[in-house]
């Protein structure tokens, strides 16, 4: 089993702010989600390098006693540089599928799934939006940018079985604005 957790709420909108921490109610959903992880088994942690998510991982670090490996590779996926509107760019790659994106993303996703799959099972992997999805979507051959939308601190549960991934449980969801 690798569990994918989204980051709790963060203090600040994707639009506003290019690594805000979590808010006060992030800071509980982080806390609430350390339990669950712990009852579920989970033995280690990676995650992204963004805040928000390191934010999360911290009090499952502090249950466990380790420290979460901190990789690129489950980041949030990263603006073109000829994009000057974020939150534009965002919303519009979130309505579409990968096949429409460029090559980059589409090598973005691969590596990550390459990445994931590498992980020792009872890992947990504290992430993002649409990095989440861009794995599951992959795993279960959905091309949409956005197969289902992650709540905040939900767990999304893969399997694996003759060395593929495949998703067991999908996080619980909510509505996701892109400001």
């Amino acid at each position: 089993m690798i569990f994918l957790v989204r980051h709790g709420e963060a203090a600040a909108s994707w639009g506003d702010h290019p690594d805000p921490g979590l808010s006060e109610l992030g800071q509980k959903q982080a806390e609430a989600v350390a339990d669950i992880l712990v009852k579920a088994g989970a033995r280690s942690a990676i995650c992204s390098p963004m805040l928000r998510c390191r934010e999360t991982a911290l009090p499952f670090e502090q249950r466990m006693g380790l420290v979460a490996q901190v990789v690129p590779e489950v980041s949030e996926i990263d603006t073109p540089d000829d994009v000057e509107d974020r939150v534009t760019w965002l919303r519009t790659l979130m309505a579409g599928d990968w096949t429409g994106g460029s090559h980059d993303f589409l090598a973005w996703r691969t590596k990550m799934l390459d990445f994931v799959s590498g992980l020792p099972d009872q890992t947990v992997v504290f992430s993002h939006f649409v990095a989440i999805n861009a794995l599951v979507g992959l795993i279960a051959q959905d091309p949409r940018v956005v197969v289902f939308r992650p709540g905040h601190c939900s767990v999304t549960r893969l399997n694996r079985e003759n060395g593929l991934l495949s998703v067991a449980e999908y996080g619980s969801e909510s509505a996701t604005r892109v400001l």
